[in-house]
């Protein structure tokens, strides 16, 4: 695996911009305002914290819906308690593996084994989305970092030596 293939698809350098180099790569409802935040970034990150926040509370409600639900069918105890864990472990585990995923990548078969969790666990993802909105936008360090270490791979890659070797001092 060369030093290339590790760099991000859009982080890649390309010949169809203003500058050489690797290109930010996009952050959903973000674009590449995230690098230098300009070009409207405050209030996208204001729509994302308040829209994971009220999307996080009507999914809350929507929960407090089933429950209910299961109260008037009288359907015992212990179904009601291992639905209300479910519901609380599967949130709890969305939100670490959520709020891991603005640090670093997913490993793409362990992603595909906890969709069925995840999707469970929703609110959870949802919180963390909100949290990490507070902050930055979910994900920046993480694109900040891979772009930093694409820049300074390429840095590296396109410096010129200086002078020429021919004229080089013997020993």
């Amino acid at each position: 695996m060369s030093a290339e293939d590790s760099i991000p698809a859009a982080a890649a350098g390309s010949t169809a911009g203003t500058t050489p180099g690797p290109r930010p790569e996009p952050l959903r409802f973000f674009g590449t305002t995230w690098l230098h935040h300009d070009r409207g970034y405050t209030p996208p990150r204001i729509a994302v914290a308040a829209g994971s926040l009220a999307t996080a509370a009507a999914s809350c409600l929507v929960l407090r819906l089933a429950y209910q639900g299961l109260q008037i069918a009288a359907i015992g105890g212990f179904v009601t308690v291992l639905m209300v864990a479910m519901f609380a472990i599967c949130s709890a585990m969305a939100f670490r593996h959520t709020w891991d995923g603005f640090t670093s990548r997913h490993d793409p078969e362990r992603q595909a084994s906890l969709r069925g969790l995840l999707t469970v666990g929703f609110v959870g993802s949802l919180l963390a989305y909100f949290l990490r909105s507070l902050t930055e936008a979910p994900g920046e360090k993480l694109h900040r970092e891979e772009y930093e270490e694409a820049r300074k791979q390429y840095e590296k890659r396109t410096t010129r030596r200086s002078g020429n070797p021919k004229n080089r001092r013997r020993a």
